[in-house]
């Protein structure tokens, strides 16, 4: 209801009060909207209660403090069904994003949980860094008395598993906070996993919370914290929504080396929304040809039943619709090693460099047609994990295409041991899926990621490759709102003429004035190669007096070697423009990042 007929209606303000609340919510962004409504809400909640609001003694009673750091949103999850059983038991929690929390807050919790995820070569996600820093300095406070339980997602697949939850507690502990309940380092089929650390964990909490607080005076509020995020939908990771594959269009010239798609898929039937930033959940269907030449390497017949979690399906539906057979893991070798007793992989279980040495070029359907064993079929089947749904950056905006999602597919391809090898879901995608068919899909928020609330606010946005993707979502959101911010795009790829993707739209919005300045980055056009971090050097004065004038900056794409190189261009960008020291352009792009000012979606 508008505020401006709130005296239309029955409502129990005044014309003072209707004016004075037109008058504060003038004043606020949507984010401070948000949370003033979820105080608001608490306060009456509390007098309904107690008919008083918290008193001063009421609030030494500390909470559950869950600190979450995600970079796709599994760590979010998991931490928010956390709070929803701490909740349940009656405990006071507080949930936060270890990017919306004060570092110097920590010498005031009494009782921490951190549930955090693990990227690239043990790095800590975007959201978690300062945090993950302050940790190490001399700042950071002593924690003797404060019970703590830490909560750890990643992939075994990568070296450093897990590695970013590790650090957490060990620092932790060494400023003198005591595990009190222990570490569970999760693998990406995690589900099971964190339902009973979760369990456990409120089950070692519990006594001392509920203590303080029958001693503080009963009850205590669990209040809102950090920013709103788009409506919850019914369909989720766990129950995904069946949509309909629309188009599948290829994007790269007949001569590029890369083989990229636009896909379009219709939510029409469902509650799925979306903001430009978030990203699709995807799950895909096995190449049946392929696992038909698994089950022969295993002489298990096709229609043998087994059992996946609580459901019974024969064997051949289980590897192509619930099993990942793409992407390989230790995991999966030590357990077929052991079960087939094959001597070559049963080596590889002592040898850690190795295994991963024998992993980086292996689809778990090149393991099995390398070791072919006879092995029974429930054995198979629990040597495996289920399939991940893969997620992908948004190229959409909902404002725009309604009820549509984009996407930007770039086609995982290669040749090893004799023969063609796809990715799990690109392949799918690209190869197998055709149009018109039923796709399981999900929308993963990520709040890390957004447009400035001011229109008015420029944006510099990094996007090499199906980086463009979330790009594309935010100039079409910003086109359908007339935002009057400037926009300026950087991109890059191998050739101009078979790689430029969306380049229509893209010098659309150049002309009609979206898009106030577009360099593009085509690095096998030229002898010498030059890429997006080459053409940031390059303009780098202006892009030192936008970010002085309050631009945004954006980067999209591969974690390991661009967001790098982007990263140092702009460190250089800085001490060129300010003659600060490298340490103290690192610091300004912290304090960008702490501003929400500097934001990356890479993977």
């Amino acid at each position: 209801m508008l505020l401006g007929q709130l005296n239309a209606a029955a409502s129990p303000l005044s014309q003072e009060q209707v004016q004075k609340l037109q008058g504060l919510v003038a004043e606020l962004n949507p984010i401070q909207q948000a949370w003033v409504s979820g105080y608001l809400a608490a306060n009456a909640n509390s007098a309904a209660l107690g008919g008083q609001a918290p008193t001063a003694a009421a609030s030494d009673a500390a909470p559950l403090t869950i600190l979450y750091g995600s970079q796709t949103g599994n760590a979010k999850g998991v931490a928010t069904k956390l709070k929803e059983q701490a909740e349940s038991r009656g405990l006071a929690v507080k949930l936060v994003s270890m990017s919306d929390y004060k570092p110097t807050a920590l010498k005031k919790e009494k009782f921490l949980t951190v549930v955090v995820s693990t990227y690239g070569e043990g790095e800590p996600p975007e959201d978690a860094e300062t945090l993950y820093e302050f940790l190490t300095t001399k700042k950071a406070p002593k924690l003797d008395g404060v019970k703590v339980a830490v909560l750890g997602l990643g992939d075994s697949s990568y070296e450093f598993f897990c590695q970013t939850a590790k650090d957490f507690e060990e620092r932790l502990n060494k400023l003198g906070a005591e595990t009190i309940f222990q570490r569970a380092d999760l693998d990406v089929d995690y589900d099971d996993e964190a339902a009973t650390w979760i369990t456990g964990a409120l089950d070692a909490f519990e006594p001392d919370l509920k203590a303080q607080q029958d001693a503080a005076g009963g009850q205590v509020v669990s209040m809102p914290f950090g920013a709103p995020t788009a409506a919850a939908s019914q369909y989720t990771k766990q129950n995904p929504f069946a949509a309909e594959l629309v188009t599948v269009q290829k994007i790269t010239g007949r001569d590029s080396t890369k083989d990229v798609r636009h896909v379009e898929i219709s939510l029409e039937g469902s509650d799925i929304t979306y903001l430009p930033g978030d990203s699709l959940g995807v799950y895909f269907l096995n190449d049946e040809a392929r696992v038909d030449e698994l089950l022969t390497h295993t002489q298990i017949d096709s229609g043998t039943l087994v059992k996946v979690g609580e459901e019974s399906l024969p064997i051949r539906d289980a590897l192509i619709e619930k099993l990942e057979l793409t992407q390989s893991y230790p995991g999966f070798v030590e357990k077929y090693a052991v079960a087939t007793g094959t001597p070559e992989l049963l080596k590889l279980v002592e040898d850690k460099a190795a295994m991963r040495e024998y992993i980086e070029p292996r689809q778990i359907f090149d393991v099995v047609a390398q070791n072919p064993a006879k092995i029974d079929a429930q054995t198979l089947v629990d040597c495996l994990r289920k399939l991940q749904a893969r997620l992908y950056s948004i190229a959409s905006s909902q404002s725009e295409v309604e009820e549509e999602v984009h996407l930007t597919v770039g086609l995982v391809e290669f040749d090893a041991f004799g023969s063609e090898h796809l990715g799990g879901c690109s392949g799918y995608l690209a190869r197998r899926a055709e149009e018109g068919c039923k796709v399981k899909v999900f929308s993963e928020h990520n709040d890390n990621f957004r447009l400035p609330s001011d229109d008015n606010t420029p944006i510099i946005m990094v996007g090499p490759g199906t980086g463009i993707a979330p790009f594309r979502a935010f100039l079409q959101e910003r086109d359908s709102r007339e935002a009057q911010g400037k926009n300026w795009l950087f991109f890059g790829n191998p050739h101009f003429t078979q790689d430029f993707l969306y380049q229509v739209e893209i010098q659309g919005y150049l002309k009609s004035g979206l898009l106030s300045k577009v360099d593009v980055a085509f690095s096998r056009d030229q002898a010498e190669k030059v890429y997006v971090q080459d053409k940031l050097r390059k303009n780098s004065k202006e892009i030192f007096e936008w970010l002085e004038a309050g631009a945004h900056f954006y980067v999209c794409g591969d974690a390991n070697r661009m967001a790098k190189d982007v990263h140092n261009a702009l460190v250089d960008i800085i001490s060129e423009n300010t003659g600060k020291s490298y340490e103290d352009a690192e610091q300004y792009l912290k304090d960008l990042r702490s501003a929400n000012r500097y934001q990356k979606d890479v993977y």
